[in-house]
């Protein structure tokens, strides 16, 4: 079969039952370890690049789009309140596997980590891990300090889009991790839905022949018909074709989370694996991606850990960040936590418990994939939603990589004759220093309401600075003397 032709779910199981015995993938050889029973559970964390996260049926989006992720819902524990805490994808992962916001961590934007901040890798080495990525090993930096056994490039993998190449790779970790006795923890990055994405003109013009080739179609393609636009953006033709290209990417996306499980099934390690299924940040369009909007950091987290999680447990109470999953794998593997992290352990919500200081959360931006800094913080609660824009100051311009497709261009197109196309076109350009949007009555924040004189409102505005401001204080935030609203 051409590797760049669809893929159903039952060549997937085949394939990855087959390529333990062949792969192109090798790891360093070591010793073995006896017996692969093991007293520590395995880690499979899977993410995707750039999904919104109601985008999976599970979460909200098309009932059709993703069955694989909503297979892993039915199975383990899903948090409908979960964020990253910066929406970009290098800060993301590294703020997740530090346990540390970006400001605490070094990495701000596309720096590397400090050298005195522990990364996961650190402590599940010394428990006998042998670890593996697949794909965006460039953006956990330095490289050398996580140490990777088994690294797999975007270009040993399809460009990151063949979910074949991802089950062999995967499969030839699980088969040494096997012969040697040892845990693993492999972090499997697929790089869709990132742009460009599939079937757009982008696609042409940013791969060459070859390396399309190596891509796989995805199981299903979807048309602009079948496109449904947030309410954050208007409905426009050109949204509506990208979002429909960024749909067929999704479902790429979900093929390939579809071919590594089946390859853990295969290798027989399901029942001993901890599975983590999320998005690095939100769509890469305007009010979302390299934000800090709500629906900008929301992301699908999905744990399924055999014998702790609740199969089909759905929590819609808790706030819980992606960095949160650093203390919990520590705890699950043995390690010792380390002190200073800003994640907490989320054990006790997987089988549907509770804990108190979880009814909001904060998220930071810093600075773009260009290297402008464009400051925000966020604060999100059940019902209302607060960003701070410390970069708006009436001159300065907003310009990001979630503009360089053909949702941006559509909504400047239309701002041409459309005068709330144009008011929106300005606003996300340039911004206000303050928002403030009643999620209750406006989920998709569409109505700033900081300059709102009614008593709620300013008390509810009051809160808000009052909690940024102790956030800012208690992290070390270096902008906080930047913050006109300090008590």
């Amino acid at each position: 079969m051409n590797r760049a032709s669809a893929i159903s779910r039952r060549t997937l199981l085949t394939r990855a039952a087959a390529v333990a015995a062949v792969s192109p993938f090798t790891v360093p050889a070591a010793s073995a370890r006896g017996d692969s029973a093991q007293a520590t559970p395995n880690i499979l964390l899977f993410t995707v690049d750039d999904m919104g996260g109601d985008s999976p049926g599970c979460f909200g989006g098309r009932a059709d789009l993703t069955p694989a992720i909503d297979r892993l819902h039915r199975q383990g524990a899903s948090f409908h309140r979960a964020h990253v805490p910066v929406a970009i994808c290098q800060p993301s992962r590294s703020a997740m596997l530090t346990g540390r916001y970006p400001h605490r961590n070094g990495a701000e934007g596309f720096e590397p980590i400090r050298d005195d901040v522990p990364v996961l890798n650190d402590l599940l080495r010394p428990r006998g891990y042998l670890t593996g990525i697949l794909g965006k090993a460039g953006h956990l930096t330095p490289v050398e300090r996580f140490a990777w056994d088994l690294r797999a490039d975007p270009a040993d993998l399809g460009m990151g889009r063949n979910p074949a190449r991802y089950a062999e790779a995967a499969t030839t970790l699980f088969e040494r991790a096997k012969a040697e006795g040892r845990p693993f923890f492999l972090m499997a990055n697929a790089e869709d839905p990132h742009r460009p994405y599939h079937g757009s003109a982008a696609e042409q013009i940013g791969f060459t022949p070859e390396q399309r080739a190596t891509m796989a179609t995805p199981s299903r393609v979807y048309g602009p018909g079948e496109a449904t636009v947030p309410g954050y953006l208007p409905d426009l033709p050109g949204i509506r074709q990208e979002l429909s290209e960024y749909l067929s990417s999704a479902r790429r996306a979900d093929d390939t989370l579809a071919a590594v499980l089946a390859a853990l099934e295969t290798a027989g390690l399901a029942s001993s694996t901890i599975v983590i299924f999320m998005s690095d940040n939100g769509i890469a369009v305007p009010y979302a991606k390299a934000n800090c909007y709500q629906h900008s950091t929301r992301t699908p987290l999905i744990i399924r850990w055999p014998g702790t999680t609740r199969p089909g447990h759905a929590d819609h109470r808790h706030f819980v960040s992606t960095m949160d999953l650093f203390p919990l794998l520590c705890r699950a593997a043995g390690a010792q936590v380390p002190d200073g992290l800003d994640g907490r352990d989320l054990t006790p919500l997987l089988d549907g418990g509770s804990q108190t200081g979880r009814d909001s959360i904060t998220t930071v931006f810093h600075q773009s994939a260009s290297d402008t800094r464009y400051d925000m913080r966020g604060v999100h609660g059940p019902r209302w939603s607060y960003v701070w824009n410390a970069w708006s100051d009436g001159q300065a311009t907003y310009q990001a990589e979630n503009m360089s497709g053909l949702t941006w261009r559509a909504m400047v197109t239309a701002a041409a004759t459309d005068p709330a196309v144009a008011e929106r076109v300005t606003f996300y350009q340039h911004r206000v220093p303050e928002e403030l949007y009643d999620l209750a009555q406006d989920p998709h924040a569409l109505h700033n309401l900081a300059q709102d004189t009614r008593p709620e409102t300013v008390a509810v505005l009051t809160a808000k600075r009052a909690a940024l401001d102790t956030w800012l204080r208690d992290t070390g935030d270096p902008i906080r003397d930047r913050y006109p609203w300090r008590p």
